[in-house]
């Protein structure tokens, strides 16, 4: 097997309480599954291509942009990093369209656990998405609010009490506080809510358990950036997030290299 194309986070769903993963190259799917346990090599053929626009760049800016797109794409505004500072629920916008899409719709507030319990937001539409691109084992909908201001403004909140970070590290070497009740840390956010926020509060009690496709994990995950080598090869031991777990430690987390053109060959 060989494919080639500019590198994009991996597709996931789960299909019989089993996560499953492609990788998108040229318009064609990769089930990366399919590659756990056998030798894989991705080799970056020294190319950046924006994800917005699409042409070459020396350099990524915040996961894939050229910077001309990083200054003025709506993927790249500051609400993505920063979601209470999203204006768009006062018509102020890079693209006042995509804002409609993206900013003005539902949004799930949550806890999860990765290596801890942290809070976090997401869209609609990215559950269960969100937290198995993060890692996470355990989850639970804290509350659903009508825009990403809003879920930002309560994420802030919540910070003063729960981390808003996953240690990646430890969320590679499966390393979870197992004496975490989610349930018990859903109902102490819900108590520390102001009234104002506290009427988003969901009863939901359903609690997400996510395995991911692992044979082995980590002792002492080595990062591998494309940057600093044009070559990663070995065996496949699994994946978690959005990493790549290799034999001798070594990871590599795809999504860190949106727009990189690599091909990727397996035995």
């Amino acid at each position: 097997m060989a494919k080639q194309g500019n590198l994009r986070k991996m597709k996931s769903n789960i299909e019989d309480g089993e996560i499953r993963y492609q990788l998108v190259l040229d318009g064609e799917a990769v089930s990366m599954n399919d590659l756990i346990g056998k030798n894989v090599t991705l080799t970056y053929q020294n190319q950046i291509n924006c994800i917005a626009c699409g042409k070459k760049t020396s350099k990524s800016f915040a996961q894939g942009f050229c910077y001309n797109c990083f200054q003025t794409a709506p993927e790249a505004e500051d609400c993505v990093l920063h979601p209470e500072k999203c204006r768009a629920h006062l018509g102020e916008a890079r693209d006042i369209s995509f804002a409609q899409e993206h900013c003005l719709i539902p949004h799930y507030v949550y806890l999860a656990v990765s290596s801890g319990i942290k809070v976090g937001i997401t869209r609609n539409t990215q559950i269960p998405t969100r937290w198995i691109d993060q890692g996470a084992s355990k989850a639970i909908i804290l509350a659903v609010v009508p825009n990403r201001h809003i879920a930002g403004v309560m994420e802030v909140f919540l910070k003063d009490y729960f981390s808003d970070k996953t240690n990646w590290r430890s969320m590679l070497k499966n390393e979870i506080a197992t004496d975490i009740d989610i349930l018990e840390q859903k109902q102490k956010a819900v108590n520390l809510l102001p009234g104002e926020l506290r009427k988003y509060v969901i009863e939901d009690a359903k609690v997400w358990e996510l395995e991911y496709p692992v044979n082995t994990f980590p002792k002492k995950p080595q990062s591998i950036s494309f940057d600093k080598q044009t070559e990663l090869s070995g065996h496949l031991e699994g994946i978690k997030g959005q990493y790549l777990l290799f034999d001798q430690d070594r990871v590599i987390n795809l999504r860190k290299h949106n727009g990189y053109l690599v091909s990727i060959t397996s035995e």
